[in-house]
């Protein structure tokens, strides 16, 4: 493989993100001497809210604040896109949570290198969404890999990677935050090194590989005969969305969707799924297919974030209630992997 080393004192960097895990990266490079940020890429700005308000991604909200100027270009690859940036002169194209596919005569614009900063230990969870991935196999650790990017979906080879131990109930937004650190803690340092030649890329095996697609909606919905450490896993994978959300009906026959938003395993207490073990001001605890889970925590449909005891104050749930099972979410294996399952437990 042909290594490309940079023979000048000062590297000219250009960005390319959209999520907030890399904006701590953007942060140290913009304070790194030797590192010369020639520009921000992000996606265009989308309708959000009820009202479809145009809104900024996370890294161009977070440019408008430093009063730093922010490319947003519908494509990247097109031609006045290209041209734009080939007069920019990158050594290198970093890219964290775009959401655009890079084409090969982008991939090759760089003098050095493309490099993407990918939130799992690859080759395992290439893909979307290696995060919820990681959490709802249960696996103990993860991290941030840097890769030399090529035409395929995670699969180029790699110039280092930093592990990441993951807290008992970490939740998906927290690990977020947590690989976001680790990737701006060591970014500067592996940029350089690549450009002085001092890290080369290794290639992927390939055997070991693993996918996490695309959360969807129905990525929430879940029984209660799965075992309790599942359900937990899947509330903490998908937090904030989709969440783990279960059917409920409310005093007066109101029907509603409750979702998990914090919850506890509790080991050796098991009966009816669904089964509501306790609901008191000390705590609400449901029956699952294996163990009892905690909710600590939930968010019922059109309200703020509550305590389980607070929620069930309001419902009037008392023990013995049989709660009714969401629809079976045959979606959940595009994040789930069997062949590497407990890799990392």
């Amino acid at each position: 493989m042909k290594i490309t080393v940079l023979n000048k004192a000062c590297l000219k960097l250009y960005f390319l993100g959209s999520g907030s895990i890399g904006i701590p990266s953007l942060n140290a490079l913009i304070g790194t001497p030797d590192i010369e940020l020639v520009g921000i890429g992000t996606q265009p700005d989308r309708p959000a809210g009820r009202h479809k308000t145009l809104t900024p991604t996370d890294v161009g909200r977070w440019a408008s604040e430093q009063n730093l100027k922010v490319d947003k270009p519908p494509s990247v690859n097109s031609e006045t896109f290209l041209e734009y940036l080939g007069n920019l002169k990158p050594d290198i194209l970093l890219v964290i949570s775009f959401g655009q596919i890079l084409k090969e005569k982008l991939l090759e614009l760089p003098s050095v290198s493309c490099v993407n900063a990918h939130a799992s230990l690859l080759p395992f969870y290439r893909g979307a969404s290696p995060i919820a991935a990681a959490l709802l196999n249960g696996d103990s650790k993860t991290g941030v890999s840097f890769m030399k990017m090529e035409r395929g979906l995670d699969t180029g080879p790699v110039y280092c990677s930093y592990e990441y131990h993951i807290k008992e109930n970490e939740r998906a937004s927290e690990l977020e935050d947590a690989l976001a650190s680790l990737a701006g803690k060591h970014a500067p340092d592996v940029l350089l090194k690549i450009a002085s030649g001092a890290l080369s890329p290794i290639k992927q095996d390939d055997g070991k590989a693993s996918y996490a697609g695309k959360i969807s909606r129905k990525d929430a919905c879940f029984t209660w005969s799965e075992k309790a450490v599942e359900i937990n896993s899947r509330s903490r994978a998908f937090y904030p969305w989709p969440g783990a959300v279960f059917p409920a009906v409310l005093k007066h026959g109101l029907e509603t969707e409750i979702k998990i938003s914090r919850a506890r395993v509790c080991k050796e207490m098991e009966s009816r799924p669904g089964e509501i073990l306790k609901a008191d001001k000390h705590g609400w605890i449901v029956a699952c297919g294996e163990d009892a889970l905690e909710l600590l925590s939930v968010i019922p449909k059109g309200k703020k974030e509550m305590s389980g005891a607070e929620f069930i104050r309001g419902a009037h749930f008392t023990t013995g209630d049989i709660l009714p099972s969401g629809k079976v979410n045959t979606e959940i294996n595009n994040l789930k992997t069997n062949k590497h399952i407990g890799i990392y437990r």
